[in-house]
């Protein structure tokens, strides 16, 4: 709309006017209202006489208007929130059955006219104007002379960067609701899961969630001794779930019997099993995944500076560069260290590697008691969500808050019953709270338990980088995987809270960082699928669910291949695409490595410090980038190095305990 020409004639005007001291200023603003002006919001002569008018030359006019639009912003974003999180409960809280009114309510976004009608009422542009965008390299080079209000400023001038029509911004997230319906719906019952000899070998009231529930099961079976064959079968499960040969009849629903290992589906009649057809779940995955890439490819045209899903994530979401976090990631993958504690795995096992051994658990420092005296102990002290709601500030006094910080924390924390596994909420506004949720249907077992850890410790890093930061446009950390990081710290001291002790001589450091090193792997693999497949689909963008599936599976064995398959012994494993966030998360999964990486930085820095007045000092840094933040936290860089080095370190002083544990016995 707007000519070169008449973009330079207003620059020249208004620095006439204001002199060359805004030269920078003005021309940055100009030029940005000039590329987002439209046929709807005036002629050449309307935009000219707009930045004339609306152009705020004076400091102390543009404070104000600055501190007025945090009020404001505040006020919108907070409600708009409120809306959201009203709307989505039936969805996301385990409060019955969901209506279908409720998913049209779900579907309805309140964000998606707010662009839209900040334009036209010119408010956008009075934004843009004003107060500059710094592309992710500016930042890079120039936030660290920055003062807190020069990044508010900064972060002010990252609100309106595009115009995305409200229609297109309505389906997406409408798109991404039933992505999101379709992993919180996807349980299996694990008691109706039959043995090669048609024996159960689960409870029968027990219900999980794929992946995390699966997953987390076949975790816990590392402290059973015959949990080897259950571990097995959850494998398959996984298997099949992937290449989607799984019985439709057996997701979500309790009325069949499956044998996973031969794929053969089997219906109770008078105490007799008798096999009956099992029709497959086909592409429904991979539809789903599909339907999310094409919400973002109709996204795409209007966010110039970021005109795909992958730059908006590592340049805008994470502010970490592409190639610089799959360097991250390939530096762990390709550690010669994997190789050492992979040995000391099988030792500890007793057996060779097995695919799902990217999950072994038995480096965490371990209570005396069994999963199942786990269960008893943590549904004796919370039968329910109140009881866990009612001690927040014990548990968090026992992580190290003060009382009075710990009260405050536990009035801003609110706990909801999960449909799903669980996740966090944060607020937008000062007054109201984060929501914190975990499954807890007759009471938390320990499952619940570690996951309700993991959620609070982002609930508390959502509270103090907003309730605790002197900007309102600064809320928040640098990006998803820094409050990962800490729900990670949370989680790893959840036997501590409990005020069980762990029995185990070898020293609990170098098991930490041996737990640390191995889950790190495992989801680096897991983020490279992602990050690869999001690729793909942008360089193949007219490929099909069943395309999509076979490059799925052919991606998540060439990356097993590459990094696993070396120390596992075995080759085309595709169960690195089991998770579930890379169906509906949009390319979330590089945030989990990040998270660990980042929360091994944090956890070194921390020994011997508070926990408590240490996060809350991290956490009102707010929103500055991750290499920044970190700087002024932990005082270096964002580094896997001292991952591995703790690793290497592990592997010969737990190998030297267990040698001298074994004469001494």
């Amino acid at each position: 709309m707007i000519s070169p020409e008449k973009t330079q004639s207003v620059v020249t005007r208004l620095i006439e006017k204001y002199g060359t001291e805004q030269k920078a200023r003005i021309e940055s603003g100009v030029s940005r209202v000039a590329q987002l002006w439209r046929k709807e919001d005036g002629t050449e002569q309307d935009y000219e006489e707009f930045c004339l008018t609306h152009f705020i030359a004076d400091p102390a006019t543009l404070d104000e208007t600055f501190k007025r639009l945090e009020h404001n912003f505040e006020v919108l974003y907070g409600n708009l929130h409120q809306i959201n999180r009203a709307f989505r409960a039936p969805l996301d809280l385990d409060v019955g059955p969901p209506l279908p009114i409720d998913y049209m309510f779900a579907k309805y976004s309140p964000y998606a006219h707010l662009d839209d009608d900040f334009f036209n009422n010119k408010i956008a542009f009075v934004i843009v104007l004003n107060f500059p965008h710094y592309p992710l390299d500016s930042k890079l080079t120039l936030g660290k002379q920055w003062d807190r209000k020069q990044w508010a400023y900064a972060r002010l001038g990252d609100l309106f960067t595009s115009r995305v029509p409200a229609d297109v911004s309505q389906k997406r997230s409408a798109i991404y609701v039933e992505a999101d319906n379709y992993i919180s719906e996807y349980n299996i019952y694990m008691g109706n899961l039959l043995a090669s000899d048609k024996k159960t070998l689960f409870p029968g009231d027990l219900k999980l969630i794929s992946h995390w529930g699966l997953r987390d099961e076949l975790k816990a079976q590392y402290a059973k001794p015959d949990g080897l064959e259950r571990q097995r079968i959850i494998y398959r499960v996984m298997q099949r779930i992937v290449d989607q040969t799984i019985p439709k009849a057996v997701i979500n629903n309790d009325k069949y019997l499956w044998a996973p290992e031969a794929n053969v589906l089997y219906e109770r009649r008078n105490q007799d099993l008798t096999e009956v057809p099992a029709e497959p779940e086909g592409l429904a995955r991979y539809e789903t995944f599909l339907s999310t890439f094409r919400a973002e490819q109709q996204l795409d045209p209007h966010v110039p500076q970021a005109p795909t899903l992958i730059a908006r994530r590592f340049q805008e979401n994470r502010q970490i560069p592409e190639a610089e976090v799959e360097k991250l990631l390939v530096s762990v993958l390709s550690s010669p260290v994997r190789q050492d504690v992979a040995k000391l795995i099988e030792k500890r096992l007793g057996r060779k590697l097995e695919p799902f051994d990217i999950w072994y658990d038995g480096f965490k420092a371990r209570a005396a008691q069994t999963p199942a005296e786990l269960d008893h102990i943590v549904r004796q002290k919370y039968p329910d969500v109140p009881s866990f709601q009612k001690d927040l500030p014990n548990i968090l006094q026992k992580l190290g808050f003060v009382r009075e910080t710990a009260d405050f924390l536990s009035q801003h924390i609110e706990v909801d019953p999960a449909r799903g596994s669980g996740h966090a909420m944060g607020a937008e506004m000062r007054d109201d709270k984060a929501h914190l949720r975990t499954r807890a249907t007759g009471g938390l077992n320990y499952k619940g338990y570690n996951i309700a850890l993991h959620e609070l410790g982002h609930c508390v890093e959502q509270v103090f980088s907003l309730n605790r930061i002197d900007h309102y446009f600064l809320r928040g950390v640098p990006n998803t995987a820094f409050t990962e990081a800490f729900a990670f710290v949370f989680q790893d001291r959840d036997l501590d809270v409990l005020g069980i002790g762990t029995p185990d001589r070898e020293d609990r450091e170098h098991l930490k960082a041996l737990d640390a090193f191995w889950s790190t792997c495992e989801i680096s693999g897991v983020a490279l699928v992602d990050m690869r497949v999001w690729r793909w689909m942008y360089e193949n963008p007219q490929a099909d669910a069943r395309h999509l599936r076979e490059a799925v599976l052919r991606i998540a064995r060439e990356v097993w291949n590459e990094y696993f398959a070396p120390i596992f012994g075995v080759r085309d494993v595709t169960l690195l695409a089991i998770y579930s966030h890379m169906i509906d998360g949009g390319m979330y999964l590089p945030d989990y490595p990040l998270g660990h990486i980042i929360s091994f930085q944090i956890e070194n820095y921390l020994k011997g410090k508070n926990l408590g007045l240490e996060m809350e000092r991290m956490c009102r840094l707010g929103a500055l980038t991750p290499s920044l933040w970190m700087e002024q936290t932990v005082g270096a860089p964002i580094s896997a190095e001292p991952l591995i080095e703790a690793a290497r370190q592990a592997t010969m002083n737990v190998g030297t305990e267990r040698q001298r544990t074994s004469e001494e016995d």
